[in-house]
């Protein structure tokens, strides 16, 4: 049965299918695990033992009776407390919205809760979704997987070490400008940004309404695949037979390849052979609108989150962390005028990156140019989180100021991911590359 903390959701539905798991079985084991981990409080915010063990009652029902309701009807994963819950606390990583108890689950989580996902609760992540970092002195900060001194990455921390530490067999996180793909990458998982407003957003706690997106963090591109289509209440795609030969890819020179450190870097370039080497054909190209619209992203994300926030917060800034309180603050002083420019200018640099890219299957880069970084420094040292924190989210804001959907993919070096981004609503497509990168990369 520890097996099972460490299988796919996939290959979990697949043994649910053929009657070798029981829903029940595979609930107590991972709600278990959960409650003997010694790390439990600093991944958990809240675990939901009733609504995980009647909702495995019913899945084992319907596995026994031949009725289940999709591959994943059985399997347990874990959600970003930015999803609400019906009557459980969902309060977004922050003492501003402290005891906050829905009335209804979040569409992305009646979807899956339709499609036989098991909820086993809510994870701690980043105060009000706001970091790439993953630290939150607020709440709790999780654990990273490769180093118990560095923070997990976020904002979807929790949702990330859940998973990795084989607490939960997926999570779905929340990714406004890296905060799916830049955890995963953490922590060894494929994350995906899937396409802005494929998934409902109704039930979810906003940061930036234009930037929110909804994503999965698990095992294999096949797991991000099924738990996307369980959430958008589709059928997912089929991955068979996905290949990279032909598939043309560009590498962004822009900006995603500026200040990488060691690591990163020869993961990232070792990564690229592998494709190379599995049929992909690659060019180098510049786009520099890209660098013109990170410049932008400033005015666009905090105008934005204070315009959403800034009334809670004003009314009781004791209570957030001083840093996400300050980047909250940025966009105070954020003109209507300077806003309605700032997004003239991103929708032209949005038309241009089209068409520099528009004969390429997907653009390739680091997930981040960093490794995470260190927790005590970052509590210590006020310049370190900052620089840190930007950077951290550098490459994957690209693709959320461009629109793009993201996928990112573990490579052989632990903490470094790489990401490919493609078109607005290319989502399948992304996916079907992604399996075959997948492969090549393993």
């Amino acid at each position: 049965m520890q097996d099972w903390l460490t299988m796919t959701a996939a290959d979990l539905g697949r043994g649910i299918a053929a009657g070798k798991i029981d829903p029940v079985a595979l609930t107590e084991t991972y709600l278990k695990a959960i409650d003997a981990h010694p790390l439990r409080d600093r991944i958990y915010a809240r675990v939901t033992h009733d609504r995980a063990r009647a909702e495995a009652q019913a899945a084992a029902t319907r596995a026994q009776s031949g009725q289940r309701l999709s591959l994943l009807d059985g399997v347990p994963i874990s959600w970003k407390d930015l999803c609400d819950t019906a009557g459980i606390v969902t309060e977004a990583g922050t003492k501003l919205l402290e005891g906050r108890i829905p009335d209804r689950d979040a569409v992305v989580l009646e979807n899956a809760s339709a499609a036989g996902l098991i909820c086993l609760g809510k994870v701690h992540m980043s105060e009000l979704a706001f970091s790439g970092l993953g630290y939150n002195p607020s709440t709790n900060t999780p654990p990273c997987v490769n180093d118990e001194g560095a923070v997990p990455g976020g904002s979807s921390s929790g949702s990330a070490a859940s998973v990795a530490f084989g607490l939960a067999a997926a999570s779905i996180g929340s990714d406004t400008g890296g905060s799916v793909r830049i955890p995963a990458a953490w922590n060894d998982l494929v994350g995906l940004k899937t396409t802005h407003g494929k998934l409902s957003l109704e039930g979810v706690v906003p940061l930036c309404l234009k930037f929110d997106t909804i994503g999965p963090l698990c095992r294999s591109v096949e797991d991000a695949a099924l738990l996307t289509a369980a959430m958008e209440g589709t059928k997912a795609p089929d991955l068979r037979g996905a290949t990279l030969k032909g598939r043309r890819f560009a590498i962004l020179d822009t900006v995603a390849q500026d200040n990488l450190r060691d690591a990163p870097k020869a993961a990232f370039e070792a990564a690229v052979a592998k494709l190379e080497a599995a049929g992909a054909q690659i060019d180098r190209i510049e786009v520099p609108c890209v660098a013109d619209a990170l410049a932008l992203s400033g005015q666009l994300f905090t105008a934005e989150a204070y315009g959403l926030w800034g009334d809670v917060i004003e009314a009781a800034p004791d209570k957030m962390y001083e840093e996400i309180l300050n980047r909250f603050r940025l966009g105070r002083d954020v003109s209507a005028a300077d806003y309605v420019s700032a997004w003239a200018k991103l929708e032209a640099a949005r038309v241009a990156y089209d068409q520099a890219t528009s004969g390429y299957d997907a653009v390739l880069a680091p997930t981040a140019p960093i490794l995470p970084p260190n927790l005590e420094r970052l509590n210590a040292e006020e310049d370190y989180y900052v620089t840190e924190n930007l950077l951290a989210l550098r490459n994957t804001r690209i693709g959320n100021l461009m629109g793009l959907c993201g996928l990112t993919l573990p490579t052989a070096t632990p903490s470094c991911g790489l990401m490919l981004l493609a078109a607005p609503d290319f989502d399948t497509a992304l996916l079907r590359i992604g399996a075959a990168a997948e492969a090549a990369l393993a």
